[in-house]
């Protein structure tokens, strides 16, 4: 057989450019100043509880409108130290601009939040850190995980004056921020600009190269140190488990998008012509969507139920399809087609209901041809992460368990972000798990009860 239709260099340089420039450009100072006259204020605002860190938005936004640009910005990092990549990537349409009460008639068009948080942290006066550290307590804390859990934590915690060690398994922080976001959402190296911010504040010591439960062991960490906050995400990939699935052309989202947010030269990135992302997230919508702006010519998004069962938001939907990318639904893999070692169609099934609402194959079947097949069907929990411990957290599933405070079964660890068993996973609830577990943290470490 020939070699799938999958090379380098598709598109013109000024087609790369174009394709991965912000696409959320920022607003102009009349622009924000128009946009935040539009805030009516609410004293009881409906948008504040809708915000996961609790940003108290009107009063960020009235700032603005007297040009107190500084005042903004604080504002929004005392509740959320990351505001500047939540403002990009934060599904502000079901959050706080869906509570936005300019919903309503006559306008039907909420005040673009995410945007006017995004212009105040930007225009920021990048002189003088805006936290000041307290003296330093003799106390220190190990934050495993440099995503936004972990740098939310430790910012929180080394405000406070205790010192921080922050480990990764990678060699950069930032997490997903600077590994899974399409880098149309976070452009020009904004994931590592916003790090070296948190980091700032001193009292921080990174630790990159190290994994937990290879290099890293739970036990050496608490007793080294006098708390363990673990923000250690997903890092495992779920499987199709179809036979072929160790084709070449069959690959996992995330490291896909990892490697294209990694390159420095987009035309030298191979990428089919013929794409199909089996799942219905975020991360699928993402992937698609940078295929079809790498040159990519038939993207096509499977999933297994409707689109209003979607995990990705309507908006990311709607987005999807702008891209060119196709959304067929009610349709599972049910195997894959393979040929002299290479992926070449993916054969689906249509499903459907059943009268106890349980989905299931119907045996109709078609099949799609296919350089690479992306697999966006969820990440799990690496329970290796505890390997070689004498006691480990307790696990809901593939999920650390904590109580409200983010402490974990083990008395002086706590956990938070995607690999506990709580909330949405998205950015801001990570930030916000973070933050509440350095107060707990920082509580337990001043002699009060040990769940916070």
């Amino acid at each position: 057989m020939n070699k799938p239709d999958i090379y380098s260099g598709r598109l013109t340089a000024e087609e790369y450019q174009r394709n991965f420039a912000d696409i959320k450009p920022a607003l102009s100072d009349y622009e924000a100043h128009i946009e935040a006259s539009r805030c009516l204020y609410c004293e009881a605002a409906p948008c504040i509880p809708a915000c996961p860190t609790g940003i108290n938005i009107p009063s960020f936004i009235n700032r603005i409108t007297t040009d107190n640009i500084d005042g903004a910005a604080q504002a929004i990092l005392d509740a959320n130290i990351l505001g500047g990549s939540c403002a990009r990537v934060c599904p502000t349409e079901i959050l706080c601009e869906q509570a936005c009460v300019r919903n309503h008639e006559p306008e039907f068009s909420p005040v673009k939040i995410g945007r006017l948080q995004r212009y105040a942290v930007d225009n920021r006066q990048s002189g003088e850190h805006p936290f000041i550290r307290l003296p330093e307590t003799g106390k220190t804390i190990a934050v495993v995980g440099a995503g936004p859990a972990g740098l939310a934590c430790a910012h929180h915690l080394a405000r406070k004056g205790h010192n921080i060690t922050l480990f990764d398994a990678r060699e950069k922080p930032g997490g997903l921020n600077e590994y899974g976001i399409a880098s149309y959402k976070l452009v020009d190296s904004y994931a590592r600009q916003e790090v070296d911010f948190v980091m700032d504040i001193g009292g921080i010591c990174p630790e990159y190269g190290l994994q937990l439960g290879h290099n890293l062991s739970l036990d050496q960490l608490r007793k080294q140190f006098d708390a363990v906050f673990l923000g250690l995400g997903l890092g495992g990939s779920r499987s199709l488990g179809f036979q072929g699935e160790e084709a070449k052309g069959v690959e996992d989202a995330l490291p896909a998008i990892s490697s294209l947010r990694q390159c420095n030269d987009l035309s030298q990135l191979p990428i089919g012509r013929r794409i199909v992302v089996i799942g219905g997230g975020n991360t699928a919508i993402d992937v698609a969507c940078q295929c079809k702006r790498l040159g990519a010519e038939d993207v096509t998004i499977v999933y297994r139920r409707g689109s209003e069962q979607m995990s990705a938001t309507d908006h990311e939907q709607a987005f999807a399809r702008e891209n060119g990318v196709r959304i067929l639904t009610w349709l599972q893999p049910s195997s894959l087609v393979t040929e002299s070692g290479y992926i070449t169609a993916v054969q689906l099934e249509k499903t459907a209901l059943d009268a106890n609402g349980k989905l299931q194959g119907t045996g109709e079947l078609t099949s799609l041809p296919v350089d690479t097949l992306y697999k966006a069907i969820g990440q799990h929990f690496l329970v290796d992460s505890f390997a070689n411990t004498n006691e480990s957290p307790e696990l809901n599933g593939n999920r650390i368990v904590t109580d409200d405070n983010f402490r974990t079964s083990l008395v002086n660890v706590w956990a938070g972000g995607d690999c506990i068993d709580k909330g949405e996973d998205l950015t801001v609830h990570a930030v916000e798990h973070g933050k509440r577990a350095a107060y707990a943290i920082h509580h337990y470490l001043q002699g009060g009860s040990d769940n916070g």
